[in-house]
């Protein structure tokens, strides 16, 4: 008799580990990346460090123990040591660590008291380019402790600078040149020359909306060239060249706004225009990898899926390598280009790091989840159905577990992703919170639609929410479920929604507008688009998502008329409140004013606020209350006692 399959329990889900952050060596023979437990136990977050060949020739080695936070590794130009952040000296305090790849003990580069954010080991093998905020000086320390801390806007600003660290002598200066800016990515050319850096004007998230610059940099000489403004969320930058002339790439958002989808933009140094390398695609870009002897490579939103594309230097246009099934996050490319890794994901199997040829195939390195293997999952299907105007979308289906489509109806869970600039992919669901496969393996179908807005069919389609949040993307939505409940798969009286961030906005949205869900889910969502952008850390983003700003006049305002909390007094459906206490994305005011309207109305409904925590929860205890809280809920609203369909 064959073994059942055990449960699957919200500790089995959270005692978990998962892989982040790969980095290729030079060479192309070793991939290192950082393991860390899904949820926090302690204060303070704790990884460990491992290493594993390219080719899987041999089984991964943990480098690092794993108690305190080590993280961010970074290969020395020649491959020979591995670089990395931790908090082992004094904990939530980072510093510079240098390490064997063959294993040993990690040796201490830095003991800076403001701790180091980022760095990069350089071609000069001497130096390393650090960035790190100002040590506090005396009177700093003086007012901490008298309490003496009156803060005065733009005063005392914690900017990060770009830094040099002399490995000979242990010497930190700081590089001349960017004044007061705020130093988020720095990546030197392959041949050893200048650096790319990224700026903002401030450390606030809003500012990089507006004030985002790029600079070449050059630690010989000390000389700054300024490449000029760039867009709403820039990263990723990037050399290469053609016919001698160097080139830097990086990733934005696609002007004039900032809402929309990502972009590559590409200038020449030492000046030009910045140039769309990507426009009229009907595909995203999520990533950039510099490729140190050829053009650059790329991820792309590609529908459920994710291709690797390359620049072809001559026509200065992507061309697709690949395509893999499902979602592939954090690319890295050897010296060459010959070898790639990455993190990736399909439908049965977590996030873990994989290696190959750019054309693939790509073999998995890390086994960060073998426990899940013998759960019975839902299965999981690909949709493609058209909007009420007929636009193409897609989404993913998760049946119960054990079930066909043919045992339906069953009880459906809605669970709309975050952003809006997000997608689903057909992944393995069990990151996001509630994870759809944990309410599949309940008895659930889930439903993981993709509305306009989201990444993965170019920008018009991720622009079209711009003043129009709540809308066109409802409606999306709404077919999907429809489809579903026509194709007999879908209980119209037992209905439930949900989602974390925009897919919590949604949730409370959906309420408003229909009474046809029976329970509901707004996790970190938004209620008052007006008050988010007084409040929330990415206003000018806010306002471009709803419409308007309640400065601009007594109103009445667009962002009221796609607020939920305009709504209140329509709903009907129970709803289940969850957010992080100290959210800075969207703040706690945004749940206390739902709760407070749907108490005003007598509206059932149940609130819960996590102490410590932000926009996404990382406490162990907090993720274990999430997960049985969340399928308590839907078990009280969409059960059907006189059936045995709801649990398995």
């Amino acid at each position: 008799m064959s073994e059942s399959a055990p449960e699957l329990t919200a500790e089995l889900m959270v005692d978990g580990a998962v892989a982040r952050r790969p980095v290729i060596s030079p060479d192309g023979r070793w991939v290192a990346y950082a393991v860390a437990p899904i949820g926090m136990r302690e204060k303070h977050p704790v990884s460990a460090l491992w290493v594993a060949a390219a080719d899987g020739s041999s089984p991964p080695r943990k480098l690092t123990a794993g108690t305190a936070n080590d993280s961010a590794p970074r290969w020395a130009p020649d491959s020979g040591s591995l670089f990395f952040i931790s908090d082992r000296r004094e904990r939530g305090t980072p510093q510079l660590h240098r390490i064997s790849p063959d294993g040993g003990e990690a040796e201490a580069l830095t003991t800076w008291k403001g701790g180091i954010s980022d760095h990069l080991p350089l071609g000069d093998a001497h130096l390393v380019a650090v960035i790190a905020a100002d040590e506090p000086t005396a009177e700093d320390e003086r007012r901490e402790a008298e309490r003496d801390d009156a803060k005065v806007w733009g005063e005392r600003v914690p900017y990060d600078r770009l830094r040099l660290l002399d490995l000979g002598t242990g010497e930190l200066r700081v590089m001349d040149g960017l004044g007061d800016r705020h130093v988020v990515e720095v990546v030197q050319r392959p041949d050893g020359g200048p650096l790319a850096v990224l700026s903002w004007a401030a450390p606030e998230l809003d500012s990089s909306a507006s004030t985002a610059g790029l600079h070449v940099v050059d630690p010989a000489a000390g000389t700054v060239c300024d490449l000029g403004r760039i867009e709403w969320q820039a990263c990723s930058p990037t050399w290469w060249n053609v016919h001698g002339v160097w080139h830097v790439a990086y990733l934005a958002v696609t002007p004039p706004g900032t809402v929309g989808g990502l972009a590559v933009f590409d200038v020449t140094v030492p000046a030009g225009e910045h140039r769309n390398l990507t426009a009229g695609m009907a595909v995203c870009p999520t990533g950039l990898a510099q490729v140190a002897d050829g053009a650059p490579l790329a991820l792309f939103a590609d529908g459920l899926d994710t291709a690797i594309y390359r620049l072809d230097p001559e026509a200065q246009r992507f061309e697709r390598v690949s395509t893999r099934d499902g979602g592939v996050d954090s690319l890295t490319v050897s010296r060459s280009g010959e070898v790639v890794a990455a993190l990736a994901s399909t439908a049965y199997e977590p996030m873990d790091v994989h290696a190959g040829p750019p054309a693939g195939p790509l073999i998995r390195l890390s086994d960060t989840r073998p426990e899940l293997r013998r759960i019975r999952w839902g299965t999981q299907e690909r949709l493609s159905y058209k909007a009420g105007d007929g636009l193409d979308l897609d989404g993913i289906l998760i049946l119960p577990a054990g079930k066909r489509r043919q045992d339906g109806p069953f009880p459906l869970v809605t669970l709309v992703h975050g952003g809006p600039d997000d997608r689903h992919t057909d992944e393995f669901n069990g990151r996001s919170f509630p994870p759809g496969q944990w309410l599949a393996t309940a008895g659930y179908a889930v439903f993981l639609p993709n509305p306009r807005g989201g990444w993965g069919h170019g920008h018009e389609f991720a622009a079209a929410v711009a003043g129009k949040v709540g809308l066109d993307e409802w409606t999306d939505i709404l077919s999907g479920i429809d489809l579903l409940i026509a194709d007999g798969v879908a209980d119209p009286d037992r209905l439930g929604i949900g989602g974390a961030s925009h897919g919590g906005f949604m949730a409370a949205w959906a309420i408003g507008q229909t009474d046809r869900f029976k329970a509901a889910l707004m996790d970190a969502g938004i209620s008052d688009w007006g008050m988010l952008v007084a409040t929330g850390e990415q206003a000018t983003w806010e306002v471009e998502l709803g419409g308007s700003a309640g400065w601009e006049g007594p109103g009445p305002h667009r962002h009221d008329r796609l607020s939920p909390i305009s709504f209140a007094s329509k709903i009907t459906t129970p709803v289940l409140i969850l957010h992080g206490e100290n959210d800075p994305n969207v703040p706690l005011s945004q749940a206390i004013f739902f709760h407070r309207a749907l108490r005003h109305f007598g509206v059932e409904h149940e609130f819960v606020v996590y102490p410590r925590e932000g926009h996404s929860f990382r406490e162990r205890n907090h993720r274990l209350d999430l997960l049985r809280r969340t399928r308590a809920w839907f078990d009280r609203w969409l059960g059907d006692p006189a059936s045995d369909q709801t649990r398995i």
